[in-house]
């Protein structure tokens, strides 16, 4: 009879606990705001964000993610322009959670001028392979490379595109795609650029975290990232060794999403 009273204190315990995560996601209010037509896209910066899952975002929303601040925008499933607050991406409604889009865009703009507004747009989905970019594979209902070429021309026409943020390779850590992952980080950031049409564009990308239960893939996937940028000199990578995973051994924890949108920011400012 005890234990039955103890397995039931535990399972009501649990469904609490499951509650008060659920509610600190969804509580906040979803209403987003409209911009007008007439944004003067010659002071508008667009950052564009791509990769998997912890580009796409993981981390629970809390309070302070959803302040929102008029020079910072983003996009809708509409595409049409928004006050960006989080979550910025939209693709996986069943997964949706905090990236470090808002983050780094509020760390960028307290260091450029105040006439200039910043564009993020969202094009990250979550458990996305290299391989699956570079080949416009249809991926949780997403043509990954033709949807980043749709965003794109959202962003052509409301700003001046000034770099991407991506965060990939927890799907190619394993022994067949590791030996692959520079050639391919080269063929998709060309891809990239030649549709931009700057060859020179800056390229930021986050290391895999120092929490996963497959460690040796996801070193050997960082030390091609910084392989990579050592041949590439309008790229940056950001370290994520002290960051923290949301339990799971895989996606970065609120805070760590936070960190990375300012270490991204100071990477790019580095470059300019």
């Amino acid at each position: 009879m005890v234990r039955s009273y103890i397995l039931l204190a535990i399972i009501f315990l649990v469904s609490c606990s499951y509650i008060i995560v659920a509610e600190r996601k969804s509580h906040f209010s979803k209403r987003t705001e409209a911009m007008s037509n007439n944004i003067n896209k010659e002071n508008v910066w667009v950052f564009i964000m791509a990769g998997q899952s912890n580009m796409a975002g993981r981390g629970i929303v809390e309070p302070e993610d959803t302040v929102s601040d008029k020079r910072i925008f983003s996009i809708n499933k509409d595409g049409l322009i928004i006050i960006a607050k989080e979550p910025l991406h939209f693709y996986e409604p069943e997964r949706t959670g905090l990236d470090c889009g808002l983050s780094f865009a509020k760390t960028l703009i307290t260091k450029i001028p105040d006439s200039i507004s910043i564009l993020i747009i969202p094009t990250a989905v979550g458990g996305s392979s290299i391989s699956q970019w570079l080949g416009d594979s249809v991926f949780r209902n997403v043509k990954l490379f033709s949807n980043f070429l749709s965003k794109l021309e959202i962003a052509k026409h409301n700003g001046i595109i000034k770099g991407i943020l991506w965060h990939q390779g927890e799907s190619d850590a394993n022994e067949k795609n590791i030996p692959l992952h520079k050639e391919r980080l080269h063929s998709l950031f060309s891809k990239f650029r030649s549709a931009i049409g700057n060859n020179e564009l800056p390229v930021l990308f986050g290391e895999l975290g120092s929490f996963s239960n497959n460690p040796a893939g996801f070193n050997l996937i960082n030390k091609t990232l910084h392989d990579y940028a050592a041949e590439d000199k309008n790229s940056r990578v950001i370290s994520t060794k002290d960051l923290k995973d949301k339990g799971d051994q895989l996606h970065f924890d609120s805070e760590g999403q936070r960190t990375m949108g300012k270490r991204f920011a100071n990477a790019y400012l580095s470059m300019h």
